[in-house]
């Protein structure tokens, strides 16, 4: 899957960019999944985050991807943000097509939870009380 979409950026993320690279005639749904970052976390104020990645970060994403995509059958696509976020910013968008909603449902849950535990990426939650902490963790 040469064409496959799996890729780290740090530039602002476009949901339709992965809805395009899964759709086609043949399926009937589409399951686009956005993360976000929010403005709390375990009872603290979020007020930004930073994501790093392993510099082969993407690889490991690809391979996620490619995995995924052979055992399902179904075309997947997943684009992660890097870099400073503000809150309401993407930090991730996944997408899953099928003929039916139920799969594509199933399978973009899968996929994002083999990117969050599979992928080297980490986050710098930065509370508004001025405190920080480092979670690996992807969305």
């Amino acid at each position: 899957m040469s064409d496959l979409l799996a890729r780290i950026s740090e530039q602002p993320l476009n949901p339709d960019e992965v809805e395009r690279a899964v759709s086609g005639p043949e399926h009937g749904a589409v399951v686009v999944f956005t993360g976000k970052v929010r403005d709390h976390d375990g009872g603290h104020s979020v007020s930004a985050l930073e994501y790093s990645a392993h510099p082969e970060a993407e690889r490991f994403l690809h391979r996620v991807c490619t995995e995924v995509a052979a055992a399902s059958g179904l075309p997947v696509a997943a684009v992660h943000r890097i870099g400073p976020l503000t809150i309401g910013d993407l930090a991730i968008t996944v997408a899953v097509a099928a003929p039916h909603r139920a799969e594509a449902f199933t399978v973009c849950a899968e996929l994002v939870d083999r990117i969050k535990h599979e992928v080297p990426i980490w986050k710098r939650q930065r509370f508004a009380d001025g405190m920080s902490e480092w979670v690996n963790a992807c969305g």
